[in-house]
């Protein structure tokens, strides 16, 4: 009877190490563009985080709003996430402020680990400039992110960012101008 057992642990120990494996890899995606995640956001503020909240299989995050760049003439009194990083909820520090991009959703702002939402205190000036005067200007171009070389394009209204482990790309804002699309 203990040969059975033992045998049992370790195929449930295996099966539990495989299933750890798929639910740490769940939330794969790469950091977007400031720009784009601006451009492709429904919301954009800088808020403060004031409390939190568990509401069935999400975060609730109070919020006081500070500033819009983007929304549609409401104030956002709170942003929801998955309850875990392994689904893609964002974990915020109470009392810091933050840059929200996120989806509005029968009135109420998402926030996902796949989209920008740093601490504020972490935007350099020229992103900062550019949330009140680049992005939206830019938001008929393309940015697409260039992973391996070699990095085609092919099309006018892009942009490649080719971003390897540094920050500049982010300090910059894709602009069309005279018909293109260019770095500025």
């Amino acid at each position: 009877m203990t040969r059975y057992v033992s045998s049992c642990f370790f195929t449930l120990f295996v099966l539990f190490l495989w299933r750890v494996e798929d639910i740490a890899d769940a939330c794969k995606c790469s950091q977007p563009h400031p720009q784009k995640a601006f451009c492709d956001a429904d919301v954009v503020i800088r808020a403060k985080v004031v409390g939190k909240n568990a509401v069935s299989n999400a975060i609730k995050y109070d919020i006081q709003q500070i500033k819009t760049f983007k929304c549609p003439d409401q104030v956002i009194h709170a942003i929801f996430t998955a309850s875990s990083p392994a689904a893609c909820g964002v974990t915020l520090k109470i009392n810091k402020e933050y840059l929200f991009t996120g989806k509005l959703e029968t009135g109420r702002m998402y926030v996902t680990l796949c989209g920008y939402n740093p601490p504020w205190e972490d935007l350099s000036a020229a992103q900062k400039n550019s949330l009140t005067h680049r992005y939206q200007s830019g938001c008929d171009c393309k940015i697409i992110h260039c992973t391996s070389l070699p990095c085609p394009i092919s099309t006018t209204d892009a942009c490649l960012w080719m971003d390897w482990g540094t920050n500049n790309g982010q300090n910059l804002a894709c602009i069309k101008s005279d018909g293109s699309c260019a770095w500025k």
